[in-house]
């Protein structure tokens, strides 16, 4: 293999457009969380996206010390302690029995002296549909705006998820889309989870991709997600593999093109997720709220890369101040 493409902070540069564009979908952030109890109807703010919490959980991530010496450097530990979150991607949430299976794993990564070394929220899709800034942006108000105005922005919503349809009808994203609907009842933690986007490792440039070892698909078919969940984690334990891809040609592993899967970069095993029964945290709706898994505040060299990922920063930040602002009073009412 060629030696990997080293980081370079252009790959998330932004027009003066986009800035624009990102100010707007910020107050449009903040908008829906301030009404976001009546649009869920629940007593707390909630965030707006993956608003639905099914646990937090605390656990262990042991690094693979077989990793190559360029990687295994950069882990001063055997093992870190990690938090946890387990939720639904819609921005309402649902309370029927069945959600859609657009699930999010996220993993914070914790030192001893119980900082964020890194932030990894991961999804159960690997693409995302949309590569233009603009274009995310410009849906991202809209769909905002259509909860927090009701019908009054339909028009707008509509327009603007008939710009991105391109980036919906291809074929990889069709093959992606029938997979996931042929995998719709599987158990949430059956399920791989990716990073969609590009981070940091040190100077290379990653995906992540978490693959359970050997979790039963049909475990709890009968529950509603959040019971399957929690009756699983009480009773046992959850391993999986995390793996990565290193970018090596922007052809073949593309920063900023989130519609195609990385090719020609071969997974490797740099450690495991360990999550042991019992190992439910159980804190209050407001308490979960709380908790960022913003992937910037992590240590620099494990930072995000790319456009659509520099958005997240804003994004994370406008949704988290204002959630604080509202559930720390609701706290301790």
């Amino acid at each position: 293999m060629p030696n990997p493409l080293k980081y370079n902070k252009n790959f998330e540069k932004l027009s003066y457009e986009e800035k624009q564009l990102l100010e707007e979908a910020k107050k449009s952030i903040a908008d829906f969380v301030e009404q976001s109890s009546s649009i869920s109807d629940v007593n707390y703010a909630t965030r707006n996206a993956h608003a639905k919490t099914y646990a937090v959980l605390k656990g262990e991530f042991i690094i693979n010390p077989e990793m190559r010496s360029d990687l295994l450097y950069l882990f001063d530990k055997e093992k870190y302690n990690i938090v946890v979150r387990l939720s639904n991607a819609h921005l309402k949430i649902n309370r029927n029995k069945k959600d859609i299976p657009a699930y999010g794993f996220s993993i914070k990564i914790k030192d001893d002296a119980d900082r964020t070394i890194a932030n990894y929220p991961l999804v159960n899709f690997p693409l995302f549909p949309i590569n233009s800034v603009s274009k995310f942006l410009k849906l991202f108000t809209a769909i905002n705006r259509f909860f927090t105005k009701k019908w009054g922005n339909s028009f707008q919503l509509i327009s603007q998820f008939y710009k991105v349809l391109p980036g919906i009808l291809t074929a990889s994203f069709f093959k992606k889309s029938w997979e996931l609907f042929m995998k719709r009842n599987d158990f949430f933690l059956s399920f791989n989870y990716h990073s969609v986007g590009a981070y940091r490792l040190g100077d290379h440039m990653i995906k992540i991709k978490l693959r359970p070892q050997n979790i039963k698909k049909n475990f709890g078919r009968k529950l509603s997600t959040r019971k399957a969940i929690e009756d699983f984690c009480l009773y046992e334990n959850y391993y999986s593999d995390v793996l990565i891809q290193l970018c090596y040609d922007l052809k073949d592993q593309p920063i900023n093109i989130l519609n195609r899967e990385w090719e020609h970069s071969p997974f490797i095993k740099i450690g495991e997720v360990k999550i042991e029964k019992n190992s439910l945290i159980n804190p209050k709706a407001c308490d979960n709220e709380l908790l960022s898994f913003n992937p910037f505040e992590s240590a620099e060299i494990f930072q995000p890369v790319g456009k659509i990922q520099k958005l997240r920063d804003e994004a994370y930040k406008a949704s988290l101040q204002t959630r604080k602002k509202i559930n720390k009073l609701l706290k301790y009412k």
